[in-house]
């Protein structure tokens, strides 16, 4: 039961460290996005990009938190882990559902548009 303890909190880590990661990276695209806005360079597109990108790793830091919460649940069964288990798997699943409608619609627009693409 220790190894799974420490195992979870070591995935909780990793998560975390996986959502600051992107949130730094998406911050620096964010910053040369507003530069090249400065730079009369702005290209829409760029953003959009810039959100699916930032979901992806916001979608994957929760993964990561479910599989740390499952195994506190497994050691733990108590109701406020089931809840607390629950409120992630509920919160990644709204935000998979629209991350994947925009990079669908993203990818079709490519395909429609590719010139709208071509200096992103």
């Amino acid at each position: 039961m220790k190894f799974l303890e420490e195992l979870s909190k070591i995935i909780s880590i990793i998560s975390i460290c996986v959502v600051a990661y992107g949130t730094i990276v998406a911050a620096c695209a964010f910053i040369k996005a507003e530069l090249l806005r400065f730079w009369g360079k702005f290209n829409i597109q760029r953003l959009r990009l810039l959100r699916a990108d930032l979901g992806t790793y916001l979608l994957l830091g929760l993964e990561l938190l479910i599989a740390a919460d499952i195994l506190k649940t497994v050691i733990e069964p108590s109701l406020h882990e089931l809840g607390i288990l629950a409120g992630i798997v509920l919160l990644r699943t709204v935000l998979s559902f629209f991350l994947n409608k925009e990079i669908i619609e993203i990818d079709h627009e490519r395909h429609q548009h590719p010139e709208a693409f071509s200096n992103i």
